[in-house]
């Protein structure tokens, strides 16, 4: 019961053109089962997503203190950042799905997230949503069917900012002392599972979870578990 009490709110954040409805499906449960609390924002509008994201956590660490920050790639990344930059009030990281250290460069997602933005800015949402769910998985495109239209006039603004941003360089990393857990899914090849390798190496108190995207797509708090245990491996070295 103590260590319950003790435990801060945790704060996750989406990830490109992604929102707080899937935040909530892969981490809920998992963190419901050690009572943690769950605060999942919803994205803020366009070119103010990163930015905003990261004052929504400023205004919840000057209300709740100490947060337990983290996310679904590029949700990951900014949770990540903000930790970085905020380590006294960051009491644990749960990053999921990171895409890239650093610059973003040629890495996949950003690639994929600048194509999908140009063809939303060119055709409109429904013309990109048609292109983005054509051979993917029906739980790939049900996702994207449901947030991307949330997004609306705003995605192709949200895409970029998200494909160019840079995320915590290894080195930045090395300086987050506060525990954390890194999942992947082993056979997603837009989140390499180099990148949350390299992530869980850099991070000093960190543990690497693993899970598959047919797991996601037939359970969503797979990727959550994951990520919770390769957490709570981290707090208890």
């Amino acid at each position: 019961m103590t260590s319950v009490i003790r435990n801060p709110p945790a704060v996750l954040l989406p990830g490109t053109g992604s929102d707080e409805v899937f935040v909530r499906s892969v981490f809920a449960g998992p963190l419901a089962a050690l009572g943690i609390a769950l605060i999942a924002p919803p994205p803020p509008p366009g070119a103010a997503l990163a930015d905003g994201f990261l004052a929504a956590l400023d205004r919840l660490a000057a209300r709740h203190g100490t947060l337990l920050v983290g996310g679904v790639s590029f949700g990951a990344h900014l949770a990540a950042e903000w930790a970085v930059a905020n380590p006294g009030r960051c009491g644990g990281l749960l990053a999921a799905l990171p895409a890239w250290s650093g610059e973003p460069g040629q890495a996949p997602a950003s690639l994929a997230a600048k194509l999908s933005a140009d063809v939303v800015a060119a055709s409109g949402v429904e013309a990109a949503l048609a292109q983005a769910e054509a051979g993917s998985p029906p739980w790939i495109a049900a996702e994207l069917g449901r947030a991307w239209r949330r997004h609306g006039d705003g995605l192709a603004d949200g895409l970029r900012v998200a494909a160019t941003r840079p995320s915590p360089t290894l080195a930045a990393l090395r300086g987050l002392a506060s525990p954390a857990g890194v999942g992947t899914c082993a056979d997603d090849p837009i989140h390499p599972t180099k990148v949350a390798r390299e992530w869980a190496t850099a991070l000093p108190r960190a543990a690497l979870g693993e899970t598959t995207l047919a797991a996601l797509g037939a359970d969503p708090e797979s990727l959550g578990r994951a990520t919770v245990l390769a957490y709570l491996r981290a707090s208890a070295g």
